[in-house]
């Protein structure tokens, strides 16, 4: 909890001075288009990689297994296309970081030491 105060306040301050810099680069109105478009974009892959996950975990609990890995990947699907829909180049890039399925790779083993920890710290309780 103590690591999101720092990141509310740093990635929006960053967030604002390359949006500034891309704005005086390549001008106001390309700048604006990029953001639009990264945000359709974003929401498009986000809507059609969410139906995957759902597909495959119902196909899992189908054949009574447990999705947990399906889980993990909407849970970076959802993450990613927030952050695709969040106006920044920053979070532009982590959120298409963890949209495509190659790179979610890099990013499962870290969720999964999260999530252990917060079991084991008793942070996190599931109900059945």
């Amino acid at each position: 909890m103590r690591y999101i105060l720092p990141f509310l306040i740093v990635i929006p301050a960053l967030e604002i001075g390359i949006l500034v810099l891309a704005g005086q680069v390549i001008g106001v109105v390309p700048t604006v288009l990029m953001i639009i478009a990264t945000g359709v974009a974003g929401a498009y892959l986000a809507k059609r990689q969410g139906l995957e996950a759902i597909r495959r975990a119902q196909q899992d609990m189908q054949y009574a297994q447990f999705p947990g890995d399906v889980i993990i990947d909407g849970l970076c699907i959802l993450v990613g296309g927030v952050l695709l829909l969040t106006p920044g180049f920053i979070t532009d890039a982590t959120g298409f970081l963890l949209l495509l399925p190659p790179t979610r790779k890099l990013f499962k083993p870290f969720i999964y030491k999260l999530f252990k920890r917060w079991f084991n710290k008793g942070n996190l309780i599931i109900y059945r």
